[in-house]
């Protein structure tokens, strides 16, 4: 697949500008990198210093142009004022990537404190990107991209880390509530789309395994699946990896949409009576 054989859309242009959260590493920093490649200039935003530093010396080894700036998403105030100056100085965004997020929160019972770290920086700090970044979008006048990265533990809700499902089924809501919005707003010239990676192998992975595992995929994979689904004009972008398919992720979403419909327990994947039926749900022609 190669995402520049297919349909452009306007906002990815040789000299509009595309802001990134969490644009040091991963899925954020592969996305840089590819817009740059577009002949985009680059805004890279994040927590860690270090690592956007990092980052620019990359951009910078390969020719490509980016600006960097510190800036914790949870802290609305600084992302509000960051914005400002930034719009200031480079003019209004044409591609806003809300891609900064954290996984460590735990189950319901977990420390309250885990908690409001992830909602705040995982959800919170879309809220803020959006609303700091957008409206200078839509008042532009020229084609806008939101990029908000969400999760399929926000779809399929995986038991073990409940506040991180809690988050990016926030975002899910969130983005769906803003395409609509903008939809009416813009006439779709500014539209919102829902990033879902499969396993991908990135920073916040990279605490779990040493290498890359068999089964994931790389960021720059991610970022050819993202460009493919904006080009078909898709606002649902659920990439697939080396070990699920998207038929495997049709089925497990069809399943926990299910739960609703025929009133099972809650996430009857994982329930023991219904084991058995899962499985042979999954195994169906």
């Amino acid at each position: 697949m190669n995402p520049s054989k297919l349909a452009p859309h306007g906002a990815i242009a040789s000299q509009k500008l595309a802001v990134i959260t969490g644009g040091a590493d991963g899925i954020g920093l592969a996305a840089a990198q590819r817009f740059a490649a577009e002949g985009m200039r680059v805004a890279l935003l994040d927590c860690d210093a270090e690592r956007l530093a990092a980052a620019r010396e990359t951009f910078e080894a390969g020719g490509g142009g980016v600006t960097i700036w510190p800036v914790d998403v949870a802290d609305r105030p600084a992302v509000e004022t960051l914005a400002a100056t930034l719009v200031a100085t480079l003019g209004p965004p044409a591609v806003l990537m809300n891609n900064a997020a954290i996984g460590a929160g735990g189950d319901v019972f977990a420390d309250p404190s885990a908690w409001e770290r992830l909602i705040a920086v995982n959800l919170m700090g879309v809220f803020h990107g959006v609303n700091a970044f957008v409206p200078a979008m839509i008042e532009s006048g020229a084609p806008g991209l939101v990029i908000n990265t969400g999760s399929k533990q926000g779809i399929t809700q995986p038991p073990g880390n409940t506040a991180y499902n809690v988050s990016k089924t926030a975002v899910k809501s969130l983005t769906e509530g803003l395409a609509h919005s903008l939809r009416e707003r813009t006439a779709g010239r500014v539209s919102a789309h829902l990033l879902v990676p499969g396993f991908t192998y990135t920073g916040m992975m990279r605490a779990h395994f040493d290498a890359k595992p068999p089964g994931a995929w790389t960021s720059e994979q991610v970022v050819d699946c993202l460009l493919a689904g904006i080009a078909q004009g898709a606002f649902y972008i659920i990439c697939p990896d080396n070990e699920t398919t998207a038929e495997m992720d049709a089925r497990r979403i069809a399943w926990t949409c299910g739960d609703m419909i025929e009133n099972r327990p809650a996430l009857s994947r994982w329930h023991p009576d219904y084991r058995e039926a899962f499985d042979a749900f999954m195994a169906a022609d």
